[in-house]
Formats: C-alpha cells, sequence, structure tokens
C-alpha cells in the first residue's frame, strides 16, 4: 500500500510537469483518471479477499456486536484501549506533524524561501517522489526483515529529529534536497512500522477499523495544516518548522526508550 502511494504521488508530479504546459490544464486530470481505474483494476483483482488469519469466534462476535455503526467514538475508544495502541498511534500522530507542516506549505515555500520557478518546484516534487518509491520499495522492505519494530521505531523517531535539526539549518534548495532523503526514509519507516504494529495489536475483525484509524492521520494534518503551517512560517519563518521537529521528536524518543510499550520483539513479516 506504500509502495502504491509512492508511485501515484510521482505519476501525479510527473503528468503534471510533463503535460501541463504544453497541453492543457485537463490533460493531467484525464490521465490521473486512467491511472486510477488501472489501479483500482489490479486492486480488485490481486488484493486477495482475506489478508490475516481470522481470530476466534467469540472475538469476532463481540468486534462485530461493538462496531456496528459505521463511525462509533466508543469503538475508537475501545481498540485505543488495547496494550500498546494509544502509545504508538500518539507517536505516529506527532513524530511527522512539524514535517507535515512543512511538506503542506512547501508550494509558497518553494517560490517564496527558495525562489524557485513553479517548474523548478515541479522538478523538486518529483524527485520527492522517486524518492519515496526507492525508499519503500527497496529500503523499508529490507530493514523489516532484519529489524525488530521497537527498534525500527524508535531509528525513524531519531532519523525524524536530526531531520528536524537540518530543516532549522537549511538555506539552499540544495540542503533540502540532502534533507529530504533521511526525511523520506523516516516518513516511510515511521508509516508502516506503526501501521504493522497497530493492526496486529487488536483482533482480525478489527484491522479494518484501525488501518482507517491510521489513515485518518494524514487528512487530520492537512486539515489544520495550513493554519498552522501558514502562522509558523510568517511569525518565525522556515526555520521554525525544523525546530518544532527536532523537540518534538527528542521528546518521543526519550519517551520511547523509558516506556515499555508491548511491541513484538520479533522481526515484522
Amino acid at each position: 500500500m506504500q509502495r502504491k502511494e509512492a508511485a501515484a504521488e510521482f505519476g501525479e508530479q510527473y503528468t503534471k510537469l510533463i503535460f501541463l504546459k504544453p497541453l492543457s490544464i485537463f490533460v493531467p486530470a484525464y490521465v490521473g483518471l486512467v491511472g486510477n481505474l488501472i489501479n483500482t483494476m489490479i486492486a480488485m483483482v490481486c488484493i486477495p479477499l482475506q489478508a490475516k488469519p481470522k481470530s476466534d469466534h467469540h472475538v469476532t462476535e463481540h468486534s462485530t456486536s461493538q462496531s456496528g455503526n459505521v463511525f462509533s467514538i466508543r469503538e475508537i475508544l475501545r481498540l485505543m484501549k488495547f496494550p500498546g495502541v494509544m502509545e504508538v498511534f500518539v507517536v505516529k500522530v506527532f513524530a511527522g506533524l512539524p514535517v507535515g507542516l512543512f511538506l503542506i506549505m512547501f508550494s509558497i515555500i518553494s517560490m517564496d524561501f527558495f525562489g524557485l520557478e513553479a517548474v523548478e518546484s515541479g522538478y523538486l516534487m518529483s524527485y520527492f517522489g522517486v524518492l519515496q518509491m526507492v525508499v519503500q520499495g527497496l529500503v523499508t522492505g529490507k530493514l523489516t526483515n532484519h529489524c525488530t519494530e521497537r527498534t525500527l521505531l524508535r531509528l525513524s523517531v531519531f532519523i525524524f529529529a536530526g531531520v528536524g535539526l537540518g530543516m532549522a539549518l537549511m538555506r539552499t534548495v540544495w540542503h533540502y534536497c540532502i534533507v529530504a532523503v533521511p526525511m523520506v526514509f523516516a516518513f516511510s519507516t515511521l508509516g508502516t512500522i506503526t501501521d504493522s504494529i497497530l493492526t496486529k495489536a487488536v483482533p482480525s475483525s478489527n484491522t479494518g477499523t484501525m488501518l482507517g484509524i491510521c489513515a485518518s492521520v494524514q487528512p487530520l494534518t492537512q486539515t489544520v495544516g495550513p493554519t498552522i503551517g501558514g502562522v509558523l512560517y510568517k511569525q518565525f519563518g522556515v526555520s521554525s518548522f525544523g525546530y518544532l521537529q527536532l523537540i518534538v521528536n527528542i521528546g518521543l524518543f526519550v519517551y520511547l526508550l523509558k516506556s515499555k510499550i508491548p511491541l513484538r520483539e520479533m522481526k515484522s513479516q
């Protein structure tokens, strides 16, 4: 799923870059429509209906009765009470929040702070998409086969702290290109590991609900991001995103070192 999202983002930026200027503003939309239809067909054909083994019958019945409504605050709170779920979800939300605010404001920052034109900004976003494809396709999968979930979770938060320091000190677009490498790695690793931990921490009948809760993090960031990011950029500048990222992730890293979150000390499958 992470790989498909990275490929979709890169395809979107690339089609904008190639087709928008010489042809029409509607061409990228048509290309995106065709691509999404193809992805839908692949998902319907290739993704199995049952991706996780069923748990005990009484657990399934209990979960089904509790989740009768499409949206239930009580059901969400019940899932958050499972061991380690609340702690990992808090790390998932806050570890990448400052960087998420920065990326939401990036279209403005790229032209105002870096002095890029619209086409150059498109190249930079395509570079970011390529990095996501490479990291999620070639790096993250191999790491999950050799490291435990606890190790990868701590590693991603620690790298996020270093990314914050790099963001606070960067001055040119070349600095950003360097910082983007560990940023993408931390984003990909954190997203993959936290989703894996959270879905395994709940009964199999609640996997879809937990995946929906995990997916709600990005829309939440996009909702509050423009307001908070605009205030930070206007009042304190680009470096404020980096310092906020550094402080938040140092706190989370210390918390992960001292806490006893019941993570499975085995390699992710």
